[in-house]
């Protein structure tokens, strides 16, 4: 998957998580409807989670010291 591609998932999945949760949030709909919402909310999550994860490897990979893969500490400015 190319790096724009997985970007447009991870933020598509994203933005429809945020209108899932709304649509939740607001209670307008039926306790079916609700349940279908919230499983498909369930589903992008675990999209998002894979993007990240996939990003994470990519960067453990980047991140080489001497030939050996080591994991640097993200940090917060």
């Amino acid at each position: 998957m190319t790096k724009k591609k997985t970007v447009t998932i991870f933020e598509d999945s994203l933005a429809e998580i945020e209108l899932i949760v709304n649509q939740l949030e607001q209670g307008e709909v039926s306790l079916e409807e609700s349940l279908k919402s919230f499983e498909r909310g369930v589903n992008l999550i675990r999209t998002c989670q894979k993007a990240l994860q996939d990003a994470e490897h990519k960067v453990q990979i980047l991140i080489e010291n001497n030939g050996t893969q080591t994991l640097e500490l993200f940090a917060d400015e």
